[in-house]
């Protein structure tokens, strides 16, 4: 589970992480994994959050012509973690059996997406 501490990391970063991770176009999935259930978004949890979440997807959006977003904004709800054995796939090694850090500050490429 990652949880936000915005005394760490103010949201317009975790924005920019987002969208510098993402594909922002791709309707529900991201690689190769397909599914309702890998779908990308971003949540917020306040009026000010809302706001900056708005704004930056407006202005992501002139990046991509006519090309819509998919990449949900919404409100926060409730978050039910996944069974324990879904928990660290990185670190167990993911989909090629190939460990990765998932300690804090670590740029590395995501490689679990084919």
């Amino acid at each position: 589970i990652v949880l936000y501490d915005p005394d760490d990391c103010s949201y317009e970063l975790l924005l920019d992480t987002f969208f510098g991770r993402v594909d922002p176009l791709t309707v529900n999935g991201q690689g190769n994994d397909r599914g309702r259930q890998y779908r990308t978004g971003v949540y917020y949890h306040s009026k000010e959050q809302e706001e900056l979440a708005r704004v930056r997807f407006i202005s992501e959006q002139q990046k991509y012509d006519k090309r819509k977003i998919a990449s949900e904004c919404k409100q926060a709800s409730p978050f039910w973690p996944a069974e324990k054995y879904h928990q660290q796939y990185l670190e167990k090694g993911g989909r090629f059996n190939s460990p990765q850090s998932a300690e804090k500050g670590n740029t590395d490429t995501i490689r679990c997406y084919g």
